[in-house]
């Protein structure tokens, strides 16, 4: 077996040989993997949880009621609560978030990042079409209480604004975190907070489960995931701004 010559390991040892070797546009390898990958950790769980629903699987069942009456219960007592989740799943609703990232995309074909412009149409797309088509293929009842404080129309699995939420969170973190600099840990709170707080405001007025609610955030991820493993690998480096 032949060793390698003193230039070759020298091409190898040198950091900008191992940049290019990790650069999605130089290796359709790496691509498929983080494209695999992301299937593997989001799709999946959201594969296995879309099963239980479907099966009406009684622990989670359960734990959907346990979780749907204790914050129905506190809502009832406290009208302040209510109106607040009320505000919040207003401000936060997929319409309202779809029109932040049709600003989003005009911003940045005004910079010439048509590329990234487009992922983010994509990813808004993608998920408001699949989150619908799901709805009517589970075809999941909303849970139906005594004394609502908040109604909504249509199937409950996955939750449309759990759903949206994550997907403006992903669209958020992909084009302002490189700008961030001292600022990304808050971005990254912000982002969290954001898809969380909305998917709890859908449980907390009473009209989804609390499964609903991680069904979206799963499938979100699971978009998000996938339309960046997609796009890695066309997308110029201009389009991605280094802080």
């Amino acid at each position: 077996m032949s060793t390698p010559g003193p230039r070759t390991l020298a091409r190898a040892t040198h950091p900008s040989w191992w940049r290019r070797r990790l650069d999605p546009d130089h290796s359709l390898g790496l691509r498929l993997t983080l494209a695999a990958a992301a299937a593997f950790l989001v799709l999946v769980p959201f594969a296995l949880l879309a099963l239980l629903v479907l099966g009406g699987w009684a622990p989670l069942h359960r734990l959907d009621a346990t979780a749907t009456d204790a914050l129905h219960g506190y809502a009832l007592d406290h009208p302040a609560w209510v109106a607040l989740m009320r505000v919040w799943t207003e401000v936060f609703a997929p319409m309202p978030l779809r029109a932040v990232a049709l600003l989003v995309v005009i911003w940045l074909l005004r910079r010439g990042a048509r590329r990234l412009a487009l992922w983010v149409t994509t990813t808004m797309v993608v998920g408001g079409l699949i989150g619908p088509l799901l709805k009517l293929l589970v075809g999941r009842d909303r849970p139906d209480l005594l004394d609502p404080v908040a109604r909504a129309a249509g199937y409950a699995f996955p939750s449309g604004h759990a759903l949206n939420a994550t997907l403006a969170a992903g669209v958020l973190l992909v084009v302002v975190l490189p700008y961030a600099g001292r600022w990304r840990v808050a971005l990254w709170v912000t982002a969290v907070l954001v898809a969380a707080l909305t998917g709890l405001s859908r449980v907390a007025l009473g009209v989804h489960w609390a499964s609903d609610v991680l069904g979206g955030w799963l499938l979100g991820a699971a978009v998000v995931a996938a339309t960046t493993a997609a796009f890695t690998g066309w997308r110029s480096r201009s389009d991605l701004p280094r802080s």
